[in-house]
């Protein structure tokens, strides 16, 4: 599942910034996912915005993840991208997947069947790792639902309570936070963006 969502996210970061993003590196896990790419400066939030939301569209698509062995030529004539400095041999896998083939890309590893199996896309974090290269975290499926419903039962909890150094603790922890909603939360009137019943008890 991570595996198909950083495939996703390598071309909704081209499709945003520009051709010159190139994979560095990634790592995937059962619960997350990391991706390393070419990039000078930070992504700002609404290019991170369009980027989840691209992926997400991807994702309710629900297309079939297609696979192919081919010749390398073959591959690069499809547009099929390729990792740098990686050796190919002479019979490649192709994998392509989303709508008119979104994302072609050379690869081996283990994919979903169905683009909808992911379940959702959630970006946790961005970050500068190296000169030029950034860094994107992000979950899926179960993960991320519960990162939104967490999202969700603490910005109430915190906007109606007198205490906001919890929320000062949240936002130093996530990278992926609208600053104008933490200018909202700090206003005499927060309360009348969260309303109170969504306050949970863990949180308090």
């Amino acid at each position: 599942r991570n595996h198909s969502a950083t495939h996703l996210l390598h071309e909704a970061l081209r499709q945003v910034l520009g051709d010159q993003v190139k994979q560095k590196g990634s790592l995937v896990e059962s619960d997350k996912l990391r991706f390393d790419f070419s990039q000078d400066e930070p992504i700002l939030q609404p290019d991170l915005d369009q980027v989840e939301a691209i992926v997400n569209e991807q994702i309710l698509g629900n297309t079939e993840v297609n696979t192919e062995l081919t010749d390398i030529k073959t591959a690069k004539k499809r547009g099929a991208m390729a990792l740098f400095g990686e050796k190919y041999g002479e019979e490649v896998r192709v994998l392509s997947m989303g709508d008119d083939d979104f994302s072609v890309e050379l690869c081996g590893g283990t994919h979903v069947q169905r683009l909808g199996d992911i379940g959702r896309f959630k970006i946790t974090s961005e970050s500068g790792i190296a000169s030029g290269v950034r860094r994107i975290e992000a979950v899926t499926g179960l993960e991320a639902y519960q990162l939104d419903k967490n999202n969700e039962e603490l910005f109430p909890c915190i906007a109606n309570g007198q205490d906001k150094s919890k929320f000062e603790q949240f936002k130093a922890e996530s990278n992926y936070l609208e600053e104008p909603l933490f200018q909202e939360l700090n206003n005499d009137d927060s309360s009348s963006i969260f309303p109170t019943y969504g306050c949970s008890s863990r949180f308090g």
